[in-house]
């Protein structure tokens, strides 16, 4: 069966009213949980040969993390489809108001490579929780993966509700040029503009998460060792391959060289002497990203730690001194295990260094210091971030995870993941029982008069 005949057959099932049971909608998670409790293994076989993830980091960052999103939309689901009661002005007397929940209907995954199992199926758990059907295309570049995810969903949800397409740009292009009723894209800001353009073209509404130059501060005020253990973590999960990556660090210029030292020691303790030997080191997508970053590092003046392997795609923990706004790495996104370090003397310093770049995904700050705390948070735009750590920010239900300007619009998880994928019907329901005239012609000093008063 061909995608245009999947996508019909989808749409029929969705205008049968069947995705806005709740209950139906709770099947569907419980059978995709217990899909995915069944084939952890395989998914984590399929992460290590697409990015060489251990099965710790596996379960840490995506599979546990798609679990735990499912557990919160089967837990909350009811509270968040109910039919939401609000205050009636005066003026509309006798009436109630209230606020339906409704699934656009047709949505349109779009994933990438760096995370690919968590980044399709947590935004696919919250466009089912909201009722809709939905088209997947993950990426071609984590290909392992994908065809674990197209077994995984075939296996365990109905057809009518998940159609998986597999391919590369002309598999895009195709599901681009179809009109979805919602679309929702994970990856970099150059093709996040062409699915934008083409969304355009039929007035589908988007959530797009992009990415950026995410900065990370280090005042002088802080705990140095900690604050660069965190910061290790931060950086070289997943080899930097991570949408919110802290991509360079600014430190006060004072406490630079003692800073430092504290991340060499934190790398030699987290990825040992050898991090190319460490089994739980991974590795690089594919040779192109692989010859881009070594590109990045061939080009800068002085390299602390770093070394490349080129038949396994690895690239080992690097830092990079004496970077200005004209270096190479600070000209893109990194997205690898490479970080440029720069300082700053006071405060405006760091704000301009910040500003040169577009809005970045993330911001971390690592800080003691309530003044200059407020200050970066309440004077630069980002998505999100977090004070004395980082990537945490986006682990949590409680919150919505998205970007702002070029780093992205809209946000999900949880119950922001639900009201991404819900459009609220606003509703003022009328009683018969009384009609106030004065809204009525022929208009009247009076009638005007007590319009004033209501509209007040």
């Amino acid at each position: 069966m061909d995608i245009k005949d999947k996508i019909s057959s989808q749409r029929e099932f969705f205008n049968s009213g069947k995705t806005l049971d709740i209950d139906y909608r709770i099947e569907l998670l419980k059978s995709l949980r217990s899909g995915i409790i069944e084939m952890e293994e395989e998914i984590s076989s399929a992460l290590k040969r697409d990015l060489g993830k251990s099965s710790f980091e596996s379960y840490m960052c995506e599979i546990g993390l798609v679990l735990s999103e499912i557990n919160y939309m089967i837990n909350h689901i009811k509270k968040f489809s109910k039919k939401e009661r609000v205050k009636t002005p005066l003026a509309q007397f006798k009436s109630k108001s209230y606020k339906i929940k409704s699934p656009y209907g047709l949505v349109l995954i779009m994933s990438p490579w760096n995370y690919p199992f968590m980044l399709t199926i947590s935004p696919l758990v919250d466009a089912i929780s909201a009722g809709n059907i939905c088209v997947v295309k993950p990426s071609a570049y984590s290909k392992y993966t994908s065809e674990i995810i197209k077994k995984l969903l075939e296996n365990y949800l109905p057809k009518e509700v998940v159609t998986v397409a597999l391919g590369g740009r002309d598999v895009n292009g195709y599901l681009l040029n179809i009109k979805f009723d919602y679309i929702f894209f994970t990856g970099s800001v150059n093709v996040g503009k062409l699915v934008m353009e083409k969304a355009s073209k039929n007035l589908t509404p988007v959530t797009l998460e992009l990415g950026g130059k995410s900065p990370c501060i280090v005042d002088e005020n802080t705990d140095l060792n900690l604050a660069a253990k965190r910061i290790v973590f931060g950086k070289y999960l997943n080899l930097g391959q991570t949408c919110v990556v802290p991509d360079y660090v600014i430190v006060n210029e004072d406490i630079k060289g003692e800073f430092i030292k504290y991340l060499k020691d934190e790398i030699i303790s987290q990825f040992g002497k050898d991090p190319i030997g460490n089994s739980d080191y991974g590795k690089i997508i594919n040779e192109k990203h692989f010859a881009r970053l070594k590109g990045l590092i061939k080009n800068e003046d002085i390299i602390i730690v770093g070394y490349c392997d080129d038949d396994k795609l690895k690239i080992e923990p690097t830092i990079l001194d004496n970077i200005t706004m004209e270096s190479p790495c600070m000209k893109e996104e990194i997205f690898g295990p490479i970080l440029p370090v720069m300082t700053f003397k006071d405060r405006e310093d760091i704000i301009d260094i910040i500003k040169i770049n577009p809005t970045p995904l993330a911001l971390y700050i690592f800080t003691n210091d309530e003044t200059l705390k407020n200050h970066i948070l309440n004077n630069v735009s980002f998505g999100g971030g977090c004070v004395n750590d980082t990537i945490i920010h986006l682990a949590t239900e409680q919150m919505g995870f998205g970007g702002v300007g070029t780093s992205g619009m809209g946000s999900y998880h949880g119950k922001s993941g639900f009201d991404t994928f819900t459009h609220e019907k606003s509703i003022v329901e009328k009683s018969n029982f009384i009609d106030l005239p004065m809204r009525y012609q022929p208009y009247t000093k009076k009638n005007e008069k007590l319009l004033r008063k209501f509209l007040k």
